[in-house]
Parts: C-alpha cells; sequence; structure tokens
C-alpha cells in the first residue's frame, strides 16, 4: 500500500491527548456558560457574572442574531472582550483539511449510477472517499444503508467491498444496485451491536455518520479485532445507552480533572441546522414558541419554577392555533386549564422567551464545536493506545454536513 508521507499520516505521539487536555480543561472553565440550556432556564447565573454580556447579546437584531449564528469563530472573537478566554477559541479547534473541494467532486459517485442518492450524500461520500485515499486493504462498510459509500469507494479502487447493515430491505435494494451497476460490493443484514461479532479479516473498517454507539462499537470491535484501518466521521454522540458518557480512551478517563458530561450536554455537539431548510426552521420556530409560551403559563398555573418537558407533539398541531398545543399539552401533563386564558397574552410570553433562547443559545453554541472535538480527541487517543497512527481533521465544509470531522487510523506496522 503507498501511504502518504510520514509527516502528514499522522500527529506526533502524545500529541492529541495534549489538545484533548487542553480542550477539556478550558471547556470547564467556561462551564458556566455553556451548561444551562436556555430553553429551561430563562434565568442562568452567567446572566449575573457577565452582565455587559447578557445585554450585548439580549439586544441583537434579529438579522444580526442569525449572521453571528453563521460566524461563530468571529462571534468568539468579540465576546473575548467580556470573556478573555474566548480569546483561544480557533487555536484550540484548528484542524487541517483532509482533501480539497476539487478532490471531493472527483471521487464522486456518478450522477448517473447514484440511484436513491440524495445530491448531498453523494457530495459527502465523495468528499470522505477523496480524504482516505489511496485505499489499500478489502473495505468493511460499517451501518451501511444501501452501500452509497461502499459503491463509491469501489471506483476509487477498493478491491472488493463487504457492507454490514440491520435493516434487511436497505440490504436487498443495496445488493440489486451494486449488481445492476456491477460494483464488487455486498451486503449482508448484520446487527452491530450484537456481542460476539466476527469482523471479516485484514479489511478496512469505513463508517459515514454513523450514530453514537453505532460507530463507538466499530472502533472498539475493529481494534480489538486487529484491523489494518479505520476511517469514521462521527455523528449523533448522544445516541448511548447510558445516561452518564463514558470515555474511551485509558488515559482521558484518568485525567483527574476530567469533563463528566450526560446525554443532554452530548445533544450540544450535533444542534447545528445549516443543512436544514427554511421551511423546517420556521417551523421549529413555530413550535418553539408555542412550547416556551405554554411553559410560562404552567408555571404561572402551577407555581412551578422549573421547565415542564412535553412530549413530541402530533404532526397535525403543526399548522394549528397555540391554544390548540396548549390544550393538547396541558392534557399531556394532566394540568386543568381555566376557562379564561388569555391565549393572546401567553403566545407574547413565548414570542419573548424564544427571542431570549435565541439569543441565549447564541452563546452556548460557540461550545459545539469544542465540545464535538473534545470527544473525537478522545477517540483519537483511544485509537492511538491500540496501536494506531491517527490522522484527524475535516474531510468537507460544515455547508455540506456540519458532521465533516474524520478520524483516519492506520495500525503501526500494517
Amino acid at each position: 500500500m503507498t501511504l502518504p508521507p510520514a509527516a502528514s499520516l499522522h500527529q506526533a505521539s502524545g500529541c492529541f491527548y495534549q489538545r484533548w487536555q487542553s480542550l477539556n480543561d478550558w471547556l470547564r472553565e467556561l462551564e458556566p456558560l455553556w451548561r444551562p440550556i436556555p430553553f429551561m432556564e430563562p434565568a442562568p447565573a452567567w446572566r449575573d457574572a457577565h452582565p455587559d454580556l447578557a445585554r450585548w447579546l439580549e439586544a441583537l437584531p434579529e438579522e444580526d442574531c442569525q449572521d453571528w449564528e453563521e460566524r461563530l469563530p468571529e462571534l468568539s472573537s468579540l465576546l473575548a472582550g467580556h470573556v478573555p478566554a474566548l480569546a483561544r477559541y480557533r487555536d484550540l479547534l484548528d484542524l487541517p483539511r483532509l482533501a480539497t473541494e476539487a478532490e471531493g467532486r472527483q471521487a464522486e459517485l456518478a450522477e448517473v449510477a447514484a440511484v436513491d442518492m440524495p445530491g448531498r450524500k453523494r457530495q459527502q461520500a465523495g468528499a470522505f472517499a477523496a480524504a482516505i485515499s489511496p485505499l489499500g486493504y478489502p473495505v468493511l462498510d460499517w451501518c451501511c444503508g444501501k452501500g452509497h459509500l461502499g459503491r463509491t469507494l469501489a471506483r476509487r479502487g477498493a478491491m472488493e467491498v463487504t457492507g454490514f447493515e440491520w435493516n434487511p430491505e436497505l440490504v436487498t435494494d443495496g445488493n440489486r444496485l451494486a449488481e445492476h451497476y456491477g460494483d464488487p460490493v455486498r451486503l449482508s443484514h448484520q446487527d452491530v451491536m450484537v456481542d460476539g461479532l466476527k469482523l471479516p479479516e485484514c479489511h478496512h473498517g469505513v463508517a459515514l455518520h454513523a450514530c453514537g454507539d453505532l460507530h463507538r462499537r466499530l472502533m472498539q470491535s475493529g481494534a480489538q479485532a486487529g484491523l489494518p484501518r479505520l476511517s469514521l466521521s462521527p455523528c449523533c454522540y448522544h445516541l448511548t445507552g447510558g445516561e452518564r458518557y463514558q470515555l474511551q480512551a485509558r488515559q482521558t478517563r484518568e485525567y483527574g480533572q476530567c469533563l463528566s458530561v450526560d446525554r443532554n450536554d452530548l445533544r450540544l455537539a450535533v444542534q447545528e441546522t445549516v443543512t436544514a431548510p427554511e421551511r423546517v426552521r420556521e417551523q421549529t420556530a413555530r413550535i418553539s414558541t408555542w412550547r416556551l409560551g405554554f411553559d410560562a403559563l404552567q408555571r404561572e398555573l402551577t407555581g412551578n419554577r422549573h421547565y415542564l418537558p412535553v412530549p413530541s407533539h402530533p404532526a397535525r398541531l403543526n399548522n394549528g392555533r397555540f391554544e390548540d398545543f396548549c390544550r393538547w399539552a396541558a392534557a399531556k401533563k394532566q394540568l386543568t386549564l381555566p376557562a379564561d386564558v388569555d391565549w393572546t397574552e401567553w403566545l407574547a410570553r413565548g414570542e419573548e422567551r424564544y427571542r431570549q433562547v435565541r439569543r441565549h443559545e447564541l452563546l452556548r453554541h460557540l461550545f459545539r464545536r469544542p465540545l464535538e472535538l473534545w470527544l473525537v480527541l478522545d477517540y483519537a487517543v483511544f485509537l492511538e493506545e491500540q496501536g494506531y497512527r491517527v490522522r484527524l481533521g475535516t474531510f468537507c465544509d460544515r455547508q455540506l454536513t456540519p458532521r465533516n470531522l474524520l478520524l483516519d487510523a492506520e495500525r503501526e506496522g500494517g
């Protein structure tokens, strides 16, 4: 196998742990800014600790709020005047780009062959394929769906692709596509979370946006099986079996000042919505306003000072009225509403709270990427501990997907 020059293949031994440790300590220092969830806490403690920061944020016009949402690194530089530790933001998050946009386009599956593959997914698969080229082993496509990534890699020189997928319908469709287009890809119906799963020997394990425990299982099982190479772009870190998140690496777990996070904290890492259509964003804003209006109403009626979670609402309410939503939510929470509720007033309360939430979230969203990188650096340390040389970088622009981090690990001596 032809490898990239050694200097570009991986960072110096111990470098990932040092980066993780620095980021961990920084996140701990600034914990009061990102722990409170704006949707649940109208008056977080940081407002009193940083009154000038709170005034600046809460006075932002809506158009400026949206603009800063798209330019968080620049926002961190501006807010460093209020919180000096934010001056380290860019340096802590700096990562190399592992493939150019042109290389990604060249690696995409031809549109005529990309049946059932949305354009954005085709571009993501192409960028991922370019970033892990050249290929030198048979490929194991983890949680492969219809095998779109596997077919992309097959046309980039993968001699053979095996796919594991738990959904039998996707397996059938994917095998039909591979056979039709003559790709050396074979998908198998397989639950990758079963104990004792046997992996094919001497394969290159790949996973593009496998969720939570699924991508963590690839790292664990792949390392245990001695796979020569593992390449993954993680996603949905919060989808895990335990309430408290368990770090993967021995060194990070043993660090005395290690950050402790739960599922709610992990959700912060995947909240970015640059790929969401405008219609979806508008609907999310409307429902969020209704939920906040109902929460303000229930606090008034019950004296409860805490946010009252309400389950997911039925789709029929999306185009209804605020009153309809509140009556449904009250029934779900066994709350009796008085006959004389001023729905206009409580909707206005919800709108005001949503305005505040948007601005408080702007501050919290600064910590999405740092928290995600904290997680992925732990993965890098784990893989180094298992005897791999590791590259970590981005494989595409965030406009294509916010989940653009890529770990590429080659076993020492492999």
